[in-house]
């Protein structure tokens, strides 16, 4: 199955993002894909919701050693013993793709781990935080720097978001 890898904040989110996450996460299930994620809350969460009501598989790449911190909507919890910015290697690298939503440090500190493997990000850029402002400061609007590892993508929909990150994956890698 091919695994869409989530990044965007936790915490506290405004009404409209809340629907967007849930949006994706309804998305990433109807198409028959896996959704992982950090697994906490925020973003993380409401996609898990999403994806879970369309009868979804949610993998959550979790802090630590329990899963006391992991929402209530993940299928398969996967505590990794790391602290959240190691956690975040492992999803990277679990991921077919990667879909940026919203964001704070943390998720581009995820853009640039997705960026430095090459894994494709798409960028789902009305959700806001850095998502709204990578292509403002991204070298040549597509790339984290001159080396132009991997080209990122951007779209104004869920739809459009799912839609490239499957055209970009290598469906021999998933097999």
């Amino acid at each position: 199955m091919i695994r869409i890898g989530i990044i965007g904040q936790s915490g506290e989110l405004p009404l409209e993002i809340r629907e967007l996450a849930l949006a994706l996460g309804k998305e990433i299930a109807r198409r028959g894909c896996v959704l992982l994620s950090g697994g906490t809350n925020g973003i993380m969460e409401y996609a898990s919701k999403g994806a879970k009501e369309e009868n979804g598989i949610v993998v959550g790449i979790l802090p630590g050693d329990t899963r006391d911190k992991g929402n209530s909507y993940i299928d398969i919890p996967i505590t990794t013993g790391l602290s959240f910015d190691y956690r975040s290697l492992i999803l990277v690298h679990s991921s077919d793709a990667l879909i940026m939503i919203g964001g704070g440090n943390g998720t581009l500190g995820e853009l640039s781990a997705a960026y430095l493997n090459r894994k494709p990000v798409v960028v789902l850029e009305p959700s806001g935080g850095w998502a709204g402002k990578i292509r403002s400061v991204a070298y040549e609007e597509t790339y984290l720097d001159e080396r132009k590892s991997i080209k990122l993508e951007y779209a104004q929909s869920v739809q459009e978001a799912l839609d490239i990150a499957l055209s970009r994956i290598d469906i021999e890698d998933v097999k």
